[in-house]
C-alpha cells in the first residue's frame, strides 16, 4: 500500500484571527534551519518508522504541503524539500503533489519553483470572497487576488486547484455567504473545502468570542445555527453544480478527490514531518494493529528535537477508528466488511451504538451501510465521540 506524505510549514505573513493551528509569523532567519531539520527527519524516517515500532512503505503516491503558508519559503527551500522526500522514497510518477497557498503569496518565482518541484494540485485558503470578511479576521488578499493567482495557476498546468470557504466568519450573512459560494463556482475550480468556524482557546477570534468582547470583531459572529445554515446550503449549492460531497468538508467534481486526505479517512499509511505532524503506519508489533505518532506542537521544541508522541493502536482502537474516521465519508461504512476485518463478534459489541444512532436520526442505514444523516454531519464530534476509547501514550525519542 502506498503511502502519503505531510509536510508541516509552519509560517505565514500574518495569523489569522480565527486560526487554531500550530503556525505563525515568524523571521525568514529561521526558514533554513527549519528545513535543515525537515530534511534530516526526512532522511531519518526508516529508523525512526522502526524506533515507533511501525512498517514502512517506500513507495509515495501523495505529497502534501500545508501549513501556515508554505509559499513563504523561498524557492530553493521548498526544492530541498521535495529533493530530500524523492531521495529518500519511490515517489510515483502519477503522485498527487498538492502545496497549500495564501492567495497573493504566487509570485513568479514561487510559481516556477512549484512546477519544478513537480506541484500538480494547489489548495488556495480564500475563506471568503468577500474582501471585508477576508479582511476582517486578517487575510490579506482580495477577491481579484484569488482570480489572478487562479488564472496564472492555470497558464502553467496546475488545473487542480482547491477553494477553502469557511462558514461563520465576521459580518458574514446568508447573502454575502451566497456572494462567496456564486464567486466559489464561477472561477470553475474543481474541488471546494468548507469548514466551519472553530470557537476554542487556540485562536485570538475564538478566546474573544468565549470572553464575550468585541476585538477581532467578534460581536459580528453568526451564531451557530446561522453557521450550520450556511453549511447546509453550500452543500445544496455546490452540488447541484456537479460538486459532490464526498466527505464532511469536502467537495469534488468526479475524480478530483484528495487523494492525500482520503488515506486519513481510509485508515492508509502515511508519514508526516515538522511542526505538529502527524504519522500512521501498520505495526510491527502482534498485539497492535497500527501505531501513531505525532512531532511537536511547537517551533522551539521541534527544531529542539522533543521527543515524538506515540499512540498504539489496538485492534479494538483500530475498530473504533475504522468507524469515527470512515464516517466522515459519505459512502459510509460498510458493515460486512468490517466484520470481515475485525470479526462478527467485535461488530456485534458496537450494534447498540449504531441502532441508537440511526434511532436518533444521525446516521442512516442502507443494507450493510450506514453513514452520517444531513443533521449527524453537523453533531459529527458527538457521532464520533461514541465510538472513542482511550490509547495508550508514551514519549519516545
Amino acid at each position: 500500500m502506498p503511502l502519503g506524505i505531510y509536510i508541516s510549514v509552519p509560517f505565514c505573513k500574518t495569523k489569522c484571527s480565527y486560526c487554531n493551528f500550530a503556525s505563525d509569523v515568524f523571521s525568514r532567519v529561521v526558514f533554513e534551519r527549519y528545513v535543515d531539520r525537515v530534511c534530516v527527519d526526512i532522511a531519518n524516517a526508516p529508523k525512526v518508522a522502526m524506533e515507533m515500532g511501525g512498517r514502512i512503505e517506500q513507495d509515495v503516491d501523495s505529497i502534501y504541503l500545508g501549513g501556515g503558508t508554505p509559499t513563504v519559503l523561498d524557492p530553493v527551500q521548498l526544492q530541498r524539500i521535495f529533493d530530500a522526500v524523492r531521495r529518500h522514497f519511490s515517489v510515483r510518477p502519477n503522485a498527487e503533489v498538492t502545496v497549500e497557498c495564501a492567495p497573493g503569496t504566487l509570485g513568479p518565482e514561487v510559481l516556477q519553483g512549484l512546477l519544478a518541484c513537480g506541484v500538480n494540485r494547489v489548495s488556495l485558503g480564500v475563506q471568503s470572497f468577500v474582501d471585508a470578511e477576508a479582511a476582517a479576521v486578517g487575510r490579506l488578499h482580495k477577491h481579484a487576488t484569488v482570480l489572478d493567482d487562479m488564472a496564472r495557476l492555470r497558464a502553467a498546468g496546475i488545473a487542480k486547484i482547491n477553494v477553502d470557504l469557511i462558514a461563520g466568519l465576521p459580518h458574514q450573512t446568508a447573502e454575502s455567504w451566497r456572494q462567496s459560494l456564486d464567486a466559489t463556482l464561477a472561477t470553475g475550480v474543481v474541488h471546494v473545502s468548507v469548514y466551519m468556524l472553530e470557537v476554542d482557546e487556540d485562536s485570538r477570534l475564538g478566546r474573544e468570542m468565549i470572553a464575550g468582547g468585541t476585538r477581532y470583531h467578534a460581536h459580528f459572529v453568526p451564531d451557530e445555527d446561522a453557521s450550520a445554515d450556511f453549511y447546509l446550503a453550500a452543500c445544496e449549492q455546490l452540488d447541484a453544480a456537479g460538486i459532490a460531497q464526498y466527505e464532511i468538508s469536502n467537495f469534488a467534481r468526479a475524480g478530483a478527490e484528495s487523494r492525500h486526505n482520503l488515506k486519513y479517512w481510509t485508515r492508509q499509511p502515511y508519514l508526516g514531518f515538522g511542526v505538529d505532524a502527524h504519522s500512521m503506519l501498520l505495526s510491527v508489533e502482534t498485539e497492535e494493529e497500527a501505531v501513531r505518532f505525532s512531532t511537536a506542537d511547537t517551533l522551539e521544541n521541534y527544531v529542539a528535537g522533543s521527543p515524538l508522541q506515540k499512540a498504539a493502536v489496538s485492534g479494538a482502537n483500530a475498530l473504533e477508528e475504522a468507524f469515527f474516521l470512515g464516517l466522515r465519508l459519505n459512502c459510509g461504512v460498510n458493515l460486512r466488511e468490517v466484520a470481515s476485518s475485525f470479526g462478527q463478534v467485535s461488530l456485534d459489541r458496537l450494534c447498540p451504538v449504531i441502532d441508537e444512532l440511526v434511532l436518533d436520526g444521525l446516521m442512516l442505514r442502507d443494507g450493510d451501510r450506514i453513514r452520517l444523516s444531513s443533521r449527524g454531519r453537523l453533531l459529527s464530534n458527538e457521532v464520533f465521540q461514541c465510538f472513542l476509547v482511550p490509547v495508550t501514550v508514551s514519549s519516545k525519542g
